[in-house]
């Protein structure tokens, strides 16, 4: 079962490699954090601030692309925990059918910032990160 979650913090350190982002439940109280690129935290960042840049960036361009194809961003899902490793899907509907299309979660998490698309979670994705978390 997919839980609905929703995107409740984000750390930017711009010395470091990764940054953090954070989702929690929108019905509940369950949360965890996802390990993201400066890249993809930057674009959430400047989308939530509503900052416009002249040219589109990568998760805009696939917003325009998906448009133009005559499909629909309906939701992002995080699917899978593997290894530390989280693995998500873009969830496009075209003609009426739903495509899956295999994502990064931190891509997905930004195009989904940048569509107003919510964020599912599957539950033995939101169980598995929370015995993954450090105690």
């Amino acid at each position: 079962m997919a839980v609905h979650m929703e995107l409740s913090r984000i750390f930017i350190r711009e010395l470091h490699d990764y940054q953090l982002i954070e989702l929690r439940e929108v019905e509940g109280d369950r949360s965890f954090p996802i390990l993201i690129g400066l890249a993809e935290a930057q674009a959430i960042d400047r989308r939530l601030k509503g900052v416009e840049i002249k040219r589109p960036q990568t998760h805009e361009l696939l917003a325009s692309v998906i448009e133009s194809l005559g499909g629909e961003l309906e939701s992002i899902s995080i699917n899978d925990l593997a290894e530390h490793t989280f693995f998500a899907t873009l969830n496009v509907r075209k003609n009426g059918e739903i495509i899956r299309i295999d994502s990064r979660p931190s891509d997905a998490i930004a195009l989904g910032v940048a569509t107003g698309a919510p964020i599912y979670v599957e539950e033995h994705v939101l169980e598995a990160a929370q015995n993954d978390a450090p105690s």
